[in-house]
């Protein structure tokens, strides 16, 4: 005879499920939005943002098949943590590439003395981005305890970096919108290596490593 005692873990899984489903969705979309905006403004800072966002998607990706994994019990927890540390191995390599990447990218910006053009679209991705993150990262850090996950309090720490990439990218792109400090973005977009590696080391040690 079935219990009729409910799992105690369904309904914060359930919830840990949908904020990762609206992390992969956000991500995803203001990638696009931000790619678009670096493209047309020529700015590497938008260029760093708009890729971090599609990687962030993969990381928000892996913790749904994670979740589910463990939600439909279609894999040992032993199989899932193998699996789960290699695919965030997998990320950590990609976000070390990516701040290698944009910090070349930046400094030769500066070295060229590119002047990226002003970005009303870049500013306002940015800035709601700023919200959405805040939001994201305080309610994976509660589901986090709930469950007592290591990789959703990893997932959430991510978050809150982006919620920092949005604030500095805003402000490069911001600046250089009101004042024509050409150089506030590539300067914002090397600011956004140090977040970028802190992420990278993160998901590598798949804890809260960098507080």
């Amino acid at each position: 005879m079935k219990s009729s005692v409910a799992d105690p873990r369904a309904a914060p899984l359930a919830h840990a499920l949908r904020l990762e489903y609206l992390t992969v969705g956000w991500n995803v979309l203001e990638g696009l939005v931000a790619l678009f905006a670096a493209l047309g403004a020529g700015s590497v800072a938008l260029l760093g943002f708009g890729i971090d966002s599609f990687v962030e998607s993969v990381s928000g990706g892996i913790l749904v098949w994670r979740l589910f994994a463990e939600r439909t019990s279609r894999r040992t927890e032993k199989e899932i943590s193998e699996l789960d540390e290699r695919a965030k191995r997998l990320v950590a390599w990609t976000l070390f590439l990516l701040a290698a990447y944009i910090a070349f990218d930046a400094v030769t910006t500066l070295w060229r003395r590119e002047d990226p053009a002003p970005s009303p679209l870049g500013i306002a991705v940015t800035a709601l981005s700023i919200g959405v993150m805040w939001w994201l990262a305080r309610a994976k850090r509660q589901v986090a305890q709930a469950l007592h996950s290591r990789a959703l309090e990893a997932d959430s720490v991510q978050t809150s970096a982006c919620w920092w990439l949005s604030c500095i990218v805003l402000g490069g792109v911001g600046l250089n919108a009101l004042f024509g400090w050409w150089w506030a973005d590539p300067v914002a977009a090397l600011g956004m290596t140090y977040f970028l590696i802190r992420e990278g080391r993160v998901a590598w040690k798949g804890e809260d490593c960098c507080d």
